[in-house]
This record gives structure tokens, C-alpha cells and sequence, in this order.
């Protein structure tokens, strides 16, 4: 195992468009979702179309702040519509492979693209242009346990 980031902040939401509340710990349930969140509750937008990668999704806190000083948009952690808020890992250099958070062993399965449904939500116009390829990544959740703020995010060697 290689340590390679921490968990920063940690935020769910019970159904789709609604404000993302910040939690100190999620429960996270293997092949389902987050316990209390919209996408295991069957709410979220995408909820019809169920896939494994949908089950958490992660973000990282530099790209967020990278963006007021690059293109002067401010966007919120819980505003970017991900569980995860992490810090000092590559997390789109983890998409097709397994990793920790804490205790728990995820997938990537793909980066999560941002909408332009969020531009217009946030009334941050380029929003969309400036996540595109840094808007977090989609994963499965592959064992059950708790995940906290600290957390240490491992990779997995081969």
C-alpha cells in the first residue's frame, strides 16, 4: 500500500437538486451506495440508469480551489455534488483501479464529468469548461465500513 492522500470533507444528499449537507463520517455500503444518500435511496438524477460506478464520487479540494484563481469562479466543496473531498492524490490516475479511503476498498470505474445543469445551478458561468476533465471520479463501493474526515486514501500495489 502506497499513502498517497487524506479525506478533507465529506457531504451527502438525500435526493437530487437539493443542498449537500457536510457529515463527519459516511457508511458506506458494499455494491450499494452511502447510507442516506441519493444515489442508494434511488433519488438521484441518475438513479434510473444504476451502475456500480455511481455508488461514490470524489473530488479534489486543489482543483475547487484552483478555480478562483484561474478563471475567478467560485465553487464550495459541497456545491460540487461529490461525497468526497480529497486532497494531495491524483484521483483521475485512479480511474480502473482499486484504492482505499480509510477502511473501505473502492473501484474507480470513470472520471465524473461535470454538467451544465451545475453551471447554471451555481450561476458560475465557464464552470462547466473549466471541471471538464478534473470533475472527480465515479466509484463502486467494494467493502463495507465507515469513512471519516482524515481518512488516509491508499492505492493498491499489484
Amino acid at each position: 500500500m502506497v499513502e498517497a492522500g487524506k479525506v478533507v470533507s465529506l457531504f451527502i444528499v438525500d435526493r437530487r437538486a437539493e443542498p449537500m449537507e457536510k457529515v463527519e463520517q459516511l457508511s458506506a455500503l458494499a455494491g450499494q451506495g452511502i447510507e442516506g444518500d441519493r444515489y442508494l435511496l434511488g433519488t438521484g438524477t441518475y438513479s434510473k440508469k444504476p451502475e456500480p460506478g455511481r455508488q461514490i464520487t470524489l473530488i479534489r479540494s486543489e482543483i475547487l480551489e484552483s478555480l478562483k484563481d484561474k478563471s475567478d469562479i467560485t465553487v464550495r466543496p459541497e456545491e460540487s455534488r461529490r461525497n468526497v473531498l480529497t486532497e494531495g492524490i491524483e484521483i483521475n490516475e485512479l480511474v480502473g483501479t482499486e484504492f482505499y479511503v480509510g477502511t473501505v476498498r473502492l473501484r474507480a470505474h470513470r472520471l465524473t464529468e461535470p454538467c451544465k445543469y451545475l453551471e447554471n445551478l451555481l450561476e458560475q458561468p465557464g464552470l462547466y469548461e473549466e471541471l471538464w476533465g478534473n470533475g472527480g471520479v465515479s466509484c463502486e463501493i467494494l467493502t463495507d465500513g465507515i469513512i471519516k474526515e482524515g481518512d488516509i486514501i491508499t492505492t493498491v500495489l499489484d
